[in-house]
C-alpha cells in the first residue's frame, strides 16, 4: 500500500500540492509506457513517411532527437497523436488519440491509486482531463506548427480553471508526474504553495490554453518543482501552477492526470472517464484497456458528428482580460 502518511495529507492540505518522491518504479512502472510510446512514435513516422512529409523516418535516432527531427522537418507538433483525450474543437472521425494497454495501466497503477485514495476516499473515478505532454525544445518547434499549444510553456492557471462550471464543487485531484527527468532548463512545473486557499480566479484565452492574468495573484511565489522519473507531485484543483519553457537539447515527456470521486461532474461530460477503483462495488471497475478504447471512439464519433460543448466559461473581451 502506498497510502499517504498523515503528515503527508496534511502537508497537501496546507500547502495545495504534494510531492511524493517514488511513487512508482521507473523500470517496472515507466519503461513499458516509454517502449509503447516508441511504437506509436514509430507509426507517425512511417506515415509522414509515406505521405511524403519527411525524407526519412529516422528510426536510428533515440526517441527524444527523432520526435524533434520529425516535427521540425514536418513543420507540425504532432501531440495529438500521443495523446489519450481528444481536443476540444476540430475533432474529426480521423483525429487520432492513443489509448494503449500500457498507458490504461499506469492510470490504474495501484500505488498511484492507494494515494489517490488517501485524499478523496475509496470510489476513484478517473477524470477524462487527462495528457500526456512530449514537450520538446521550443527553439527547435515550428512557431506556426498545428498542435504546439501542447509543447510550449503552459500559463498559469487552476485546473478547477479549465473544466465547466458544473464541477467547481468536484473534488479533482491532479497527479503529474515525469517520465523523464523534469528540470528547471527542461520547463518543470512551478507552483504557488497555499494558493488553493483563495477562490477560482478568471481565467483569459490565451495561446497555449487559458492564463490568470498576473494583477491577480503574486507569479513571484512561484517555485519550481523539477522531479526525477518515479516521482509525481498530487494537487488541489485550485493550486496555482504553470510550466516553464523548455530550454534544453531533449524532450520534456511527462502525464497529468485527474481523478475526482465517482459520481461527481467531470467537468468534460462529452469525454469518457472510467471506475479506476471501487472499494464498495469492485466489479464496477474497469479493467479492460480495448473498453476504455472504445469509449474514446465513441467519443470521437460524438464529437465528430455532433454539436460541440462550451468547455470553458472564460471570455477573452473581459476587463481583467485586456
Amino acid at each position: 500500500m502506498a497510502s499517504l502518511t498523515n503528515e503527508q495529507r496534511a502537508a497537501f492540505d496546507r500547502d495545495g500540492y504534494l510531492i511524493v518522491p517514488d511513487l512508482f518504479d521507473p523500470a517496472r512502472d515507466l519503461d513499458p509506457v516509454i517502449a509503447e510510446y516508441e511504437t506509436v512514435l514509430d507509426r507517425l513516422a512511417k506515415n509522414l513517411h509515406e505521405a511524403g512529409e519527411i525524407t526519412s523516418t529516422y528510426a536510428d535516432l533515440p526517441f527524444s532527437s527523432r520526435l524533434t527531427t520529425i516535427y521540425q522537418e514536418s513543420g507540425r507538433a504532432h501531440a495529438q497523436y500521443f495523446d489519450f483525450a481528444l481536443p476540444q474543437g476540430g475533432v474529426t472521425h480521423q483525429t487520432p488519440f492513443w489509448t494503449g494497454p500500457a498507458v490504461f495501466s499506469l492510470l490504474r497503477h495501484e500505488g498511484l491509486l492507494d494515494a489517490v485514495e488517501s485524499l478523496i476516499g475509496g470510489e476513484i473515478y478517473s477524470n477524462p482531463v487527462q495528457h500526456v505532454r512530449l514537450k520538446p525544445p521550443e527553439r527547435l518547434v515550428p512557431k506556426t506548427a498545428t498542435g504546439s499549444a501542447q509543447v510550449i510553456a503552459t500559463p498559469w492557471h487552476q485546473d478547477n480553471g479549465v473544466v465547466t462550471a458544473d464541477a467547481d464543487a468536484t473534488d479533482i485531484v491532479t497527479v503529474w508526474f515525469p517520465l523523464t527527468e523534469a528540470t528547471v532548463e527542461n520547463g518543470c512545473l512551478v507552483v504557488v504553495p497555499g494558493s488553493h486557499r483563495g477562490d477560482l480566479l478568471d481565467h483569459c484565452p490565451a495561446h497555449g490554453g487559458l492564463r490568470v492574468p498576473d494583477q491577480l495573484f503574486h507569479p513571484e511565489e512561484g517555485i519550481p518543482m523539477p522531479l526525477k522519473p518515479g516521482a509525481a507531485i498530487f494537487m488541489h484543483r485550485r493550486t496555482l501552477h504553470s510550466s516553464l519553457p523548455n530550454e534544453s537539447d531533449h524532450v520534456r515527456w511527462s502525464f497529468d492526470l485527474r481523478y475526482n470521486p465517482i459520481g461527481q461532474p467531470t467537468g468534460r461530460a462529452i469525454m469518457p472517464g472510467f471506475i479506476a477503483r471501487s472499494r464498495e462495488e469492485p466489479a464496477n471497475e474497469l479493467r479492460d484497456a480495448e473498453v476504455w478504447t472504445d469509449l474514446w471512439r465513441e467519443a470521437r464519433r460524438a464529437m465528430a458528428e455532433g454539436e460541440l460543448p462550451r468547455f470553458n466559461r472564460w471570455d477573452a473581451n473581459a476587463l481583467v482580460c485586456a
